[in-house]
């Protein structure tokens, strides 16, 4: 027994030895790495990242420029001229949406039998529930504990019109996108009801007599008559639904489906390589897209005390869930570093936060995930379309923290079932919201009308709403990455399994490299998900 206590000490102090020796030949590795560095090796550091460096840069510059030509006063003409590089990259990245969604999704799903893709699938939703679920409790939180909305309703003067619309309604045009009737018309429009006035004339019976008003025996009444319409945009959701089905028919057929197959992944594969070229345009668009939304952004003086508590909330919500919630949760499941993974996603977030849509930082997030962190290709060709179109982190936190905070500029003290229904709808009211521009505010109205708020409110929070939705695109497209990196963990095993021809396939073309875009000596070169070995 003394024996045993007495070794304990021993191997302490053996186990703080081998501690120490190993922090020692670490730094000297590290300084002979500092020492060993070279002009050549700074000259190919820029070179692999320069894609990285000059999109950064182009926020930075963007901002400055923003806010430095803010005092020139320009006309909304002006502002519209000097934004239209900004417009280019955007109109770039939308063209190539459509092609690459479907291309990707059917190709993804093809390349994988139906059992791998159902447990991919399955994995896949159950991340962005809980993925989202937690974002509206810390958006939910955050709100309840700095209580932005304290003071009077009377700061808020200047108020826009937002259209009405029903959450029944809302819910079932949700549903009629998921099977459009014409796939033709789904690559350009979506299903949305309308509302028109309709004049209802009525007779009114008092004891079988019919009732007069000013001698009158008709009655008029306005009423609202839903009617079946349609808005501009994508149809993102109907056509996720139909590729995802189309790829898992292609795949059962075997060698009948090979054609349409490989028709579709030489499609995808086109599609990225224009990408690389567009890549180049893009740190200029973005540039230009920042400076013009800070030239037409109201004065930021004339901004409330509440408004800009509510901007303060909303950042601290997004920051804990991007910065701590989600590395986390990686790390939890794959032991791997997540900042080394989210390193390697630079320019996608960035590109989101110049561009504010999901679906327009599609392609970039595919170059970045297939290439920096060599995710495999059938993973991302399934996660990051669906992603795109159904896991909006960010906008789940945005919506929940803007209801609570409507209901404290109103006064209105809300209950614990009115604080679980807002949580409820924030989380499937963001599932709904397509991956475009300022989508959550229509959302928005849903997620008021279930708690009984005021929803013509939702004008309230319309000032600060462009630059919160960048920030909340880029939380969704940082979820929607990490999801893709842990779901291809998760499957590691089903997709060493598959087919071999499949599998050699996109070993090859992931081989081939034939454009780069960030070149990273991270443990992504060499090491495959099979590896559980913590980096930190």
């Amino acid at each position: 027994m003394t024996q045993s206590n007495g070794e304990d000490p021993q191997k302490s102090r053996g186990g703080l030895h081998q501690m120490r020796a190993g922090i020692q030949s670490r730094s000297r590795l590290a300084r002979k790495r500092v020492a060993s560095i070279t002009k050549d090796d700074v000259k190919g550091f820029f070179i692999r990242n320069a894609f990285v460096i000059f999109t950064v840069a182009a926020v930075i510059i963007g901002t400055i420029l923003g806010f430095s030509l803010r005092s020139y006063k320009m006309t909304v003409r002006e502002m519209k001229f000097f934004a239209f590089p900004g417009e280019l990259l955007m109109r770039m990245l939308q063209m190539l949406v459509l092609p690459l969604l479907v291309s990707s999704l059917i190709s993804g799903m093809a390349a994988l039998d139906s059992r791998a893709s159902g447990k991919m699938g399955i994995r896949a939703v159950i991340y962005y529930t809980t993925t989202t679920i937690i974002a509206v409790i810390i958006g939910i939180v955050m709100v309840l504990i700095i209580h932005p909305g304290k003071g009077s309703k009377d700061e808020f003067t200047k108020q826009q019109k937002i259209e009405q619309i029903s959450p029944v309604d809302a819910f079932l045009d949700l549903i009629r996108n998921m099977f459009p009737p014409n796939l033709v018309e789904a690559c350009t429009k979506q299903f949305k009801t309308q509302y028109v006035k309709k004049v209802v004339h009525v007779q009114m019976k008092v004891n079988e007599t019919i009732f007069t008003l000013n001698g009158s025996q008709d009655l008029t009444q306005e009423m609202m008559i839903p009617m079946p319409g349609s808005v501009n945009g994508i149809n993102a959701l109907g056509l996720v639904v139909f590729s995802i089905g189309f790829g898992l028919i292609i795949g059962n057929m075997r060698e009948q489906g090979q054609p349409l197959k490989d028709f579709f992944d030489c499609l995808s594969e086109a599609i990225m390589r224009l990408v690389a070229i567009i890549m180049w345009y893009a740190p200029i668009g973005i540039l230009f897209l920042c400076a013009g939304k800070i030239l037409e952004m109201d004065d930021i003086k004339t901004m409330g005390g509440q408004l800009g508590m509510y901007v303060v909330t909303v950042i601290c919500g997004l920051f804990i869930h991007a910065i701590f919630v989600l590395p986390t949760l990686f790390f939890i499941i794959t032991r791997k570093n997540p900042f080394v993974f989210i390193a390697g996603l630079l320019q996608a977030l960035v590109t989101a936060l110049g561009t504010s849509s999901s679906s327009a930082t599609l392609p970039i997030t595919f170059k970045c995930l297939e290439e920096n962190n060599k995710v495999d290709k059938r993973v991302t060709r399934f996660v990051l379309p669906v992603g795109a179109t159904i896991n909006m982190d960010g906008t789940a936190l945005y919506e929940a923290v803007a209801a609570i905070f409507i209901a404290q500029v109103n006064d209105y003290d809300l209950n614990f079932g009115q604080i679980l229904t807002i949580s409820i709808t924030a989380t499937a009211a963001s599932i709904g919201a397509a991956g475009i521009p300022q989508a959550g505010l229509v959302t928005m109205i849903i997620v008021l009308s279930s708690a009984g708020l005021p929803t013509d409110d939702v004008s309230l929070i319309v000032a600060v709403d462009w630059f919160l939705d960048r920030l909340r695109t880029t939380t969704n497209v940082l979820g929607d990455s990490l999801g893709a990196g842990i779901v291809e963990h998760l499957s590691r095993h089903e997709l060493q399994n598959k087919d071999p021809e499949v599998g050699n396939s996109v070993v090859e073309e992931a081989d081939k490299k034939p454009y780069q875009l960030i070149g990273q000596e991270n443990e992504y070169e060499n090491e495959r998900p099979a590896d559980s070995e913590t980096k930190m």
